[in-house]
């Protein structure tokens, strides 16, 4: 069985609960770490696939001064390593997915190649032609070449892992003119220092709203990726992917009955990328 981790919040389960129905198709088994308490309310309704257990249970000097420095979302990105190298301690592979994707056809290709190769990274692919859509082509380098939602790791990734816990714990932060993207852009630096490193450039795993620009067939869509932005370009009815996007909201209905798509009226990120665009226009119409 393969065996997939994620990290979440109560507030949060329904979703990796979902995330649990889609791996259980195809034979895969999800750890969540959880962090906070859990209310008796999720016990009953909990996939058979899924193991819970809390961040007390790691004990590494690594995970204390994770804890100790960060909160919230900070908390939950700086862990993702740490979590890793605590389930490599029992399996010989594991897979880190955030606990918004779906998938909707088998992995099984993904499990695989970690046997010859130490870690799987999955590319934005964000647009990146330098006639068009010049913003997008510059995101590659200020958000990321890789989508820290997934990776894949086997024990012999160990010392990779505890460098990327290392950066986290140096800076977790959105600072474009540093070339810091919380945990995410560190991933950049992944396969220039590190061997046996596949990136997986099927354009079916980790296909989300920044990068579905193709019309991929159903049996090539292996796993959507539905944060805000895919959320809500995805509901549309005339997307290409709005049947995906119609079968995930069922299933997180399914957990959680109330469940409406709350989009963000105030976000400070979303300030700071206006002012940059605003930057980036005025750059471009002065050279």
């Amino acid at each position: 069985m393969a065996i997939f981790c994620t990290i979440s919040t109560q507030s949060h389960l329904f979703k990796s609960f979902a995330l649990a129905d889609s791996l259980a198709n195809y034979g895969g088994e999800l750890k969540v770490l959880l962090i906070g308490e859990l209310t008796s309310e999720y016990e009953s309704i909990q996939p058979k696939n899924v193991q819970l257990f809390s961040l007390n249970e790691i004990k590494s000097p690594r995970a204390e001064e994770t804890k100790d420095k960060y909160k919230n979302d900070k908390l939950r990105w700086s862990l993702k390593p740490i979590l890793l190298l605590f389930l490599l301690e029992e399996y010989g592979k594991v897979i880190y997915v955030d606990n918004d994707i779906y998938f909707f056809n088998d992995f099984k290709f993904l499990d695989e190649a970690l046997e010859k190769n130490n870690i799987l990274l999955t590319p934005h692919f964000y647009p990146s032609s330098p006639k068009n859509d010049q913003t997008w082509l510059e995101a590659n380098f200020r958000l990321g070449l890789y989508n820290a939602g997934f990776i894949g790791v086997n024990k012999n990734a160990k010392e990779a892992l505890e460098w990327w816990s290392d950066c986290c714990l140096y800076e977790i932060k959105k600072s474009y003119w540093r070339g810091l993207f919380d945990d995410q852009k560190y991933l950049d630096l992944i396969p220039v220092l590190f061997n046996a490193v596949k990136i997986i450039k099927n354009r079916g795993c980790n296909l989300a709203g920044w990068n579905d620009q193709e019309n991929l067939p159903e049996k090539g869509i292996v796993f959507i990726h539905f944060n805000v932005f895919t959320l809500s370009k995805f509901k549309l009815k005339e997307h290409g992917y709005h049947s995906q996007f119609n079968l995930y909201i069922k299933t997180l209905e399914k957990y959680k009955p109330s469940f409406i798509i709350k989009e963000k009226r105030f976000d400070k990120f979303k300030v700071q990328n206006a002012i940059y665009y605003l930057k980036w226009k005025i750059a471009r119409f002065i050279n």
